[in-house]
């Protein structure tokens, strides 16, 4: 009876054993799986979504930044734009997509705004999209035609608060970068233009050059060019203080605008459950790439300072502008 009673209990000490080196197996395969995805990614060619029309500085930069990053990683990067709703059709095919690594989505503090804005969003930005990397960020210029009789901002809210004025601006939709701009500044200048939006930058361009609307918060990268060419006019930088590009262009602090200022930023994401390995990886191919001084060069062309910050950086970054961001159209009553 003795014997019978201590044979139970080696044979319940084996399964106890075997049992627990069955979990170790589990989890080293686990273990070596996951480093294996992060050493071996990426094994396929990568697709990066941009919720914005082609031409769009969010297209402009992040298109420049996948061009150098696909030749550090020795992966190609295909990159397609899915325009329209202010950025909530891109983002949403990328939420959907498989979390390998294999879709990426380039964005803007547009993804802050949507949950505002858009009552049935299919998606929580904060919850379904992880930060990879910080690209950089801009300024957005408020531009209008030179055939319009305003030449300062000044002039332009004057002739905005008369009776008669039929005042309009443009963006490229409900939310968008752009638009929280015009609000912000709408709103410190106690006038109210009617809003216009567009699918794409390059229609609000036209619409500008033709007199068609009054102004557009056009984001630095794409305005430059205009601006220096003489096909419009720039009243305004959204910044707290001018950009070295546009010197003799005033911030809203100095004419006298309070809250007005804001910046436009390029950032990367990937869904939310990705690998941190092969977040990780893509965060050090990234920075390496934004480290280069060919990179940093074509950047300030283009009006965009590196913005150096880490993955749970950002998260903290877009969730507390997330939440600024419902504020603010609430002031604004944005629909």
């Amino acid at each position: 009876m003795l014997r019978n009673t201590g044979q139970g209990a080696i044979m319940k000490r084996r399964r106890l054993i075997q049992a627990h080196l069955r979990r170790l197996a589990i989890l080293t395969c686990l273990l070596v799986s996951a480093s294996a995805s992060a050493q071996t990614w990426p094994t396929k060619l990568i697709k990066a979504t941009i919720p914005f029309g082609a031409g769009s500085a969010t297209d402009v930069v992040p298109r420049m930044f996948f061009d150098r990053l696909s030749a550090e990683l020795g992966q190609s990067i295909v990159v397609e734009n899915r325009a329209g709703a202010g950025g909530p059709i891109g983002t949403a095919s990328v939420v959907r997509s498989d979390p390998d690594g294999s879709s990426i989505l380039a964005h803007s503090p547009a993804t802050t705004i949507a949950p505002a804005t858009f009552t049935e969003l299919t998606y929580d930005a904060t919850r379904d999209l992880s930060s990879a990397l910080m690209i950089g960020y801009s300024a957005n210029v408020m531009i209008t035609s030179p055939s319009k009789p305003w030449k300062t901002v000044q002039e332009y809210i004057a002739a905005a608060k008369k009776p008669d004025a039929a005042a309009s601006f443009g963006s490229v939709g409900i939310g968008s970068a752009v638009h929280i701009s015009a609000e912000k500044f709408r709103l410190a200048a106690g006038i109210a233009p009617t809003h216009i939006p567009y699918r794409g930058g390059s229609e609000v361009i036209t619409d500008i050059l033709g007199g068609r609307i009054d102004f557009y918060f056009c984001p630095l990268a794409t305005a430059l060019p205009l601006i220096q060419s003489g096909q419009v006019r720039a009243l305004l930088v959204s910044t707290p203080t001018r950009v070295s590009e546009l010197p003799d262009v005033p911030s809203p602090p100095e004419v006298g605008l309070k809250d007005a200022d804001s910046a436009i930023w390029f950032g990367v994401f990937v869904p939310s459950k990705t690998p941190k390995d092969v977040v990780d990886k893509l965060y050090a191919a990234g920075t390496k790439v934004l480290a280069t001084p060919d990179m940093q060069r074509d950047l300030k062309k283009l009006g965009v300072e590196p913005w150096p910050m880490k993955p749970d950086e950002m998260d903290r970054l877009v969730a507390n502008q997330t939440i600024a961001s419902a504020e603010l159209v609430k002031a604004a009553r944005i629909k």
